[in-house]
């Protein structure tokens, strides 16, 4: 096993967890940058308010997303543990 296989499993691994957790990252950004603009705009200086609809939108594309990011998840490990002898000799 050569270190350019081991970066190159690690490689993967790494945008395997980017591809899996992309969509709960990029809807609390965007819920997060509406809330953001909604204080601006009524000068409402909550600091505590931004956090209950991110947690619901997180929550809501984990379940909606949720069986894409297994099988994802399952995919990767499935080739993992498929090539399992390529690791080993």
């Amino acid at each position: 096993m050569s270190s350019d296989f081991i970066i190159a499993l690690a490689g993967q691994a790494i945008y395997t967890v980017l591809k899996a957790s992309a969509p709960m990252l990029v809807l609390g950004l965007i819920v997060g940058l509406l809330v953001s603009i909604f204080q601006a705009t009524t000068q409402i200086q909550e600091q505590t308010l931004a956090f209950i609809p991110k947690i619901v939108a997180v929550l809501l594309s984990m379940l909606l997303f949720g069986p894409w990011i297994l099988n994802t998840l399952v995919d990767f490990t499935y080739n993992l543990l498929s090539n399992l002898y390529k690791y080993i000799g």
